[in-house]
């Protein structure tokens, strides 16, 4: 199986270590950022969204202006625009960026948040408008004639897009939710299912119900596996570096900052703890934090458990080689698609591009060209 990375191109340099500075799009930034990707080796990134974020689909268009191959991950929020109007506004994208898009759909698991964009359904009826909207991208995307469609939330009739996406196979959906609600919307839906970074274990089993909820649909999804990889020429090294990151991280909460807009951050105690978090992605998270802090061969959850695990928050820790390694035994379970981002992004990704990406695919090819013999053999 061919494997995929995905960076991450943010609006401004920021994360849990480093307190934003700059303007809300800084164009240079992100102009630096997509093209260290794109040099590295890095086939996509993800251009995130958050309800009071620049918006995501005008950054990815920037991008791939400023790039030639790298492919695009658009975090969209149902509910904000029309389904008929996003199905284009992407497939557009797309054309621009001769088939480099992806759809990241994302219901959003924090009700406050949503309440910013006026939106005040409950988590579960966000993941039934999922579904419906996703059914109407689909058919703007295929049909070669006018449609109706009539569901709870949208009613549409005599809906047609005139711009399709650049490649006939489409733009792919990515999709996460890990919830009871979720489960089903993915399993018909999902081209690409998206989880953090959790234990072998519960990797395991999550995929394995996914599977199951696209088994009616005829459907076998790819996975996504989202984690932060810390790197250094030793173990004993790349151990300091997570320490001395969980050092500066707490330094920051507890200044008052998260790294993040200062219209963005959540409220947190004396310590700089956040409080529980709305999302079973998150609960699933501190969950595994609860376990310990280093699990399975290098699985490091303290960053999870400082940020109440509010977004992908868990790391591989150890040299190069090793963390290549601990990705190998998730590709094993089935993951192709790893999304790896720093607490330096723009540091990290380059680091990545040159350590990581290259001994982890060369590892993958040995793995192939063995199973490959081995059945040859039988």
């Amino acid at each position: 199986m061919s494997v995929e990375f995905i960076g991450y191109v943010g609006h401004f340099n920021s994360s849990e270590t480093m307190r934003r500075s700059g303007p809300a799009v800084d164009v240079p930034y992100i102009e630096a950022v997509a093209k260290a990707h794109e040099h590295v080796g890095f086939d996509r990134v993800l251009v995130a969204f958050h309800s009071n974020s620049a918006e995501s689909i005008l950054i990815g268009q920037h991008i791939a202006h400023v790039t030639d191959r790298l492919g695009l991950m658009i975090a969209h929020r149902p509910g904000f625009t029309a389904p008929t109007l996003a199905a284009r506004q992407l497939a557009t994208l797309d054309q621009f960026a001769r088939g480099r898009a992806a759809v990241h759909i994302i219901t959003g698991g924090n009700d406050k948040e949503l309440a910013q964009d006026g939106d005040h359904l409950t988590k579960d009826e966000r993941y039934a408008r999922a579904s419906e909207y996703i059914d109407i991208l689909r058919q703007e995307w295929t049909s070669q004639n006018p449609f109706d469609y009539e569901g709870r939330y949208y009613k549409v009739l005599g809906g047609f897009g005139d711009v399709k996406p650049y490649r006939a196979e489409g733009i792919p959906v990515f999709f996460g939710g890990a919830s009871e609600a979720a489960l089903p919307v993915a399993g018909k839906h999902a081209d690409v299912y998206a989880l953090w970074g959790e234990t072998l274990e519960q990797t395991r089993d999550l995929l394995n119900r996914v599977r199951a909820a696209a088994a009616p649909h005829g459907r076998n999804p790819r996975f996504s596996l989202s984690l932060r990889p810390i790197l250094a020429e030793t173990e004993e090294a790349a151990w300091a570096k997570a320490e001395e990151i969980l050092r500066r991280a707490r330094a920051l909460r507890e200044s008052g900052g998260s790294g993040r807009s200062p219209h963005n951050a959540r409220q947190h105690d004396a310590a700089g703890a956040a409080p529980p978090p709305p999302n079973e992605g998150s609960r699933r998270l501190l969950a595994a934090a609860a376990q310990g802090k280093r699990l399975d061969k290098r699985l490091w959850t303290e960053i999870a458990a400082l940020t109440g695990a509010s977004g992908n928050s868990t790391a591989l820790v150890g040299t190069p080689d090793q963390v290549a390694e601990a990705l190998l035994d998730y590709y094993d379970l089935g993951i192709t698609t790893f999304l790896i981002r720093g607490f330096d992004p723009l540091v990290d990704a380059i680091q990545y591009g040159r350590e990581l990406l290259p001994r982890f695919r060369a590892l993958v090819a040995e793995r192939e060209r063995s199973t490959a013999q081995a059945v040859a053999a039988e």
